[in-house]
């Protein structure tokens, strides 16, 4: 880009402004994608959020749409939207490396099935964006394609697994960028870069021709935007039930029953998981969200995780650390970080009794379903217990003055995957210095319209991201 050459504000617009844009003939789909693309030449560089741009497909697929909008035929709301594709999910011809070195040459020749029903709508896929090695840390960063950091201080992580996509979404790389979340990989990037991010129920986005999914079925498909509307537009788009994945069949059946029942307006405010340390910062800022809560006529109460702490942690230990032993026994060249050396240690000495009791844990927290919740119609938490830290460590070593280890500041969000509930993470009050916190409202198996709808009510009360990181305006 010449320096000194003004950018539109088209790569600022979202997903759903952008559709009326184009029906109105306000502005092409190709001349969106050239705008964002000025975008990414602009600030890429200094984030490292996409890590494999497709530019001949996306203006193909720009090509495409326009011409769709020309003749009056768009595909629907999602044609000719710009958005990113986390490095863990197939796109056709297009390199998924999964963070790791093992997979640098593996180029798919087929979608994987929402990625299939995105390109289906008409999407402009602009191409891949960063993950740790195997999605397995809450940062992101690997040996092949290097560290992402957060727009809104690029000395600072987006968190992971999902942060590239964070990133990319927060400076306006694509309004809308499709992720995972095995244990919080989407909500708590959303909390570390002010944006929405829904870790829907599992099976409500039906998923097929992928990875082998090593975290048993805690990943599921996660969606990342700045407004509440984008994100109900994407999971319009791609949820739905599909044969191939039975799961999905499961959770289209609980979507149809929980539109039957009666919405209650109370909220259970869990600020603490045991004695896990919490950043006062995030807990002043959570504390205020939930009093917005209070003020649109919610009654809040402020509890403690009503599911045994441990008994989570253990799960997802176990399957974590099974999933990468698994990883490196059946290829002989995978390489581990040294960071995740004590998890694959972990997964080598687990036996298939252990696996086993872990998997009947998890079932047996599944069983209790709804009684999680008692009369409480959604739980709120934080997304993290920690604010962000250095861009290339791999977690905080220290929240609120104690020590802590890899998983010390995502101690909120796991249950959510263990159970297999539905979740969006939302922008709190930001710190002191402006860094953005997130907090996370959690639903009942099958409640993901109930939360778009909740997320949107709290958007219309205190309007979400009217400000940009300042230097990636």
């Amino acid at each position: 880009m010449v320096q000194g050459e003004s950018l539109s504000s088209w790569h600022k617009t979202s997903a759903a402004d952008l559709g009326g844009a184009f029906r109105a003939k306000r502005v092409s789909p190709v001349e969106v994608l050239d705008d964002v693309l000025r975008q990414y030449e602009r600030v890429n560089g200094s984030i490292n959020a996409i890590v494999t741009l497709d530019e001949a497909g996306a203006r193909q697929a720009a090509n495409a749409s326009e011409k769709r909008f020309v003749a009056g035929e768009p595909l629907g709301p999602l044609d000719g939207i710009p958005l990113t594709v986390k490095d863990n999910l197939h796109c056709r011809d297009v390199r998924t490396t999964w963070g790791s070195s093992l997979y640098k040459n593996f180029v798919p020749a087929s979608d994987e099935l929402p990625i299939a029903r995105a390109r289906a709508a008409g999407a402009v896929i602009l191409g891949k964006t960063n993950v740790p090695p195997f999605t397995l840390q809450g940062y992101t960063s690997n040996a092949l394609l290097g560290t992402t950091r957060n727009p809104w201080d690029i000395e600072l992580t987006p968190g992971g697994s999902s942060g590239g996509a964070a990133a990319a979404v927060a400076c306006g790389l694509g309004p809308i960028g499709i992720g995972t979340d095995g244990g919080g990989s989407i909500r708590r990037p959303a909390g570390y870069t002010s944006l929405v991010g829904l870790k829907p129920s599992i099976g409500s986005i039906a998923r097929g021709e992928g990875l082998p999914p090593i975290l048993y079925d805690l990943e599921v498909i996660g969606l990342l935007a700045r407004t509440v509307d984008d994100v109900s537009l994407l999971y319009s788009e791609l949820s739905g039930a599909d044969p191939r994945d039975r799961r999905s069949l499961a959770a289209a059946s609980a979507h149809r029953d929980r539109f039957r029942l009666k919405a209650t307006k109370q909220i259970n405010l869990v600020m603490r998981f045991g004695d896990a340390p919490l950043d006062p910062e995030i807990e002043d800022a959570v504390k205020k969200a939930a009093h917005r809560f209070e003020t649109l006529g919610y009654r809040v109460e402020e509890g403690s995780a009503p599911f045994p702490i441990q008994t989570v942690n253990d799960i997802l230990d176990t399957i974590f650390a099974s999933g990468l032993a698994w990883i490196v026994e059946t290829n002989a060249t995978a390489q581990v970080d040294p960071s995740l050396a004590a998890l694959l240690a972990s997964g080598k000495n687990l036996s298939a009794a252990a696996y086993l009791t872990g998997l009947n844990s998890l079932w047996e927290l599944r069983a209790q379903g709804d009684r999680i919740f008692g009369a409480h119609g959604f739980l709120m938490t934080p997304t993290a217990a920690a604010m962000p830290w250095p861009a290339g460590e791999p977690y905080p070593r220290q929240i609120a003055g104690r020590d802590v280890g890899p998983r010390g500041h995502a101690v909120y969000t796991g249950f959510v995957n263990v159970m297999g509930f539905p979740a969006v993470a939302l922008p709190a009050p930001r710190s002191p210095t402006g860094l953005p916190i997130g907090f996370q409202l959690v639903g009942r198996f099958g409640d993901d319209r109930r939360l778009i709808t909740l997320a949107r009510e709290y958007e219309a009360a205190w309007p979400l991201n009217e400000a940009w990181p300042a230097a990636f305006v």
